[in-house]
């Protein structure tokens, strides 16, 4: 496989518009796209994008295209608001779109052609594009790959059709268990970390952060408000520690329902909460102001400030019940930072070697787990240097060649 010979499209309800980012989805083909645009390789993202945007973008060898900007103008709050609208008219236009505009013309250049679907909201479309290249005689032509990055629809997708047309491919060995229920063993593909994750934080940033934190220990939590996400836990955990005399400070930026009872539950343990919403650059002096042991980031935080939160923490916490791959978790090792995660898809994480692992939904196993890593600078040291190698393995571009080789392998089992 010539890889200059190929050309790349990559179907997805997310893309790289802030207004189009929810999950983890967005962050996972914007990263792929980029860098095999960067490869030289003709890439395509189809996506739901901003709708004040224009509808397609040329960026080098990128290619932006926003689909359906009219429907997205109607449902105007996110990538997700009418979504079963969306999923209709993809299903009834994409596919020929797909097979006029991109797939035939590739196939006139001599190039080989990759169609790589992300998701259950484009498995209908994979089914209904396979067909029509089936009847066009070309679809020997390209090859079509289908990815599930979390278990949302699955009750929705006709899998033994899937299964026929497109190689399935997932994100961890939990999501490839988890889809043997569905009679399916799909390619693990991990998700990747890009490039600005690895940029090293401002260290007065950082040392102006701890000192405004004030505290003997300082977790911080990002993440929607969802139960997967064991905010409980988080808040249990702290309180815990704050009764057995560890000065405890708990910074979290939520997004998405359920705050009010997470709050609720910080209120139960006699936690008091302060929220705080400082312009970029002055989150130290916003944080110096208060002494709530739990303190909320009312608004979205520049990455820059993100990273330096990782690396100035205690401990980060990303300990969810389910994730199927857990990309906060790489993003806070890139920086040095200590993560605290699950035991689901974190593929990546060794307990006590490169991560704190909880393996329970218990508040005790997390409490102990904190209250050793303040008691062990050596503990923390280990895991900090452990992190940013550990990072490195999964950035794009190491990705990138394993999904390369992996289509490669489809290609020859095809033949």
């Amino acid at each position: 496989m010539n890889r200059q010979d190929l050309e790349l499209i990559l179907v997805s309800m997310e893309g790289p518009d802030a207004w189009s980012q929810v999950g983890g989805l967005g962050t996972r083909v914007s990263g792929l796209a980029t860098v095999t645009a960067g490869q030289g390789i003709p890439t395509h993202l189809v996506f739901w994008g901003d709708p004040a945007l224009p509808p397609r973008e040329q960026q080098g060898a990128l290619d932006c295209i926003r689909w359906g900007q009219a429907i997205s103008r109607r449902w105007p709050s996110g990538v997700y608001d009418g979504e079963a609208e969306r999923v209709r008219d993809w299903e009834d236009h994409l596919p020929g779109f797909l097979v006029d505009e991109l797939i035939r013309p590739a196939l006139a250049q001599g190039r080989e052609v990759v169609l790589a679907c992300e998701e259950w909201q484009t498995a209908g479309v994979a089914i209904a594009t396979s067909d029509l290249l089936h009847r066009l005689g070309v679809r020997s032509r390209v090859t079509l790959l289908w990815n599930a990055n979390n278990v949302y629809g699955f009750d929705r997708i006709d899998w033994p059709r899937l299964n026929f047309v497109a190689h399935l491919t997932t994100v961890s060995r939990f999501m490839k268990q988890r889809m043997w229920q569905e009679g399916v063993n799909p390619t693990v593909i991990p998700n990747g970390v890009g490039g600005e994750a690895f940029v090293p934080s401002d260290p007065e940033v950082v040392q102006r952060l701890r000192r405004a934190v004030g505290a003997d220990l300082f977790l911080l939590k990002i993440g929607r408000f969802d139960p997967d996400k064991r905010w409980p836990m988080a808040l249990e955990a702290l309180a815990a520690l704050r009764a057995r005399g560890v000065q405890a400070r708990l910074l979290l930026r939520g997004q998405g329902e359920g705050r009010e009872s997470v709050r609720a539950v910080a209120e139960r343990l006699g936690l008091s909460w302060e929220r705080i919403a400082p312009p970029p650059g002055l989150l130290a002096e916003a944080l110096a102001e208060t002494r709530a042991p739990v303190v909320e980031v009312g608004q979205r935080l520049p990455e820059a400030e993100l990273r330096a939160l990782y690396r100035a923490a205690d401990a980060v916490l990303a300990q969810s019940g389910f994730e199927p791959f857990g990309l906060v978790g790489l993003e806070v090792m890139a920086q040095g930072g200590v993560a605290v995660t699950g035991d689901t898809g974190e593929d990546y994480a060794i307990p006590f070697v490169n991560a704190l692992v909880v393996d329970s939904d218990q508040p005790e196993e997390l409490t102990e787990l904190l209250e050793a890593l303040g008691e062990d600078e050596r503990l923390s040291a280990r895991l900090r240097e452990a992190g940013p190698p550990t990072a490195q393995r999964y950035r794009w571009e190491t990705v990138a060649e394993g999904f390369w080789r992996r289509v490669a392998q489809f290609q020859r089992q095809a033949k």
